[in-house]
């Protein structure tokens, strides 16, 4: 099992390696100071400590995770030429050309989304 991204890059055939990683520098250029690890034996963004954005590569297609309701909705014209699983996954084709604004938004959008979350969850400041 990978160790880092650049151990997950290295096993795959070298076309999807070359889009994978069309793909992780998008992903770092719209999250800059994330940190890069793997998780689930796939590589993941983490911001502060939480999971932002997931990649992983496969025979036809690699996919982005997590998508949800409200990715899905914010991005429906863009995503609606590409696969959704229920699984909170959006596929890409290989064949096709990376569509890096659209990844670059959806990174952007989940990072907005978990420092929400992270802010809703820290106990208010004590009142004087």
């Amino acid at each position: 099992m990978a160790k880092t991204v650049d151990d997950y890059l290295a096993v795959l055939p070298r076309p999807t390696r070359v889009v994978l990683g069309r793909v992780r520098s998008t992903i770092r250029k719209a999250l800059p100071g994330a940190e890069e690890a793997i998780s689930y034996g796939i590589p993941v963004y983490k911001l502060h400590g939480r999971n932002v954005v997931y990649f992983a590569g496969w025979k036809e297609h690699y996919s982005v995770y997590p998508l949800n309701k409200r990715i899905e909705a914010a991005f429906a014209t863009e995503l609606a030429r590409y696969e959704i699983s229920g699984k909170g996954t959006v596929r890409f084709p290989l064949a096709q050309p990376v569509p890096v604004r659209l990844i670059q938004r959806i990174a952007k959008f989940r990072a907005r989304e978990v420092a929400a979350t992270a802010a809703a969850r820290r106990p208010a400041a004590k009142q004087r």
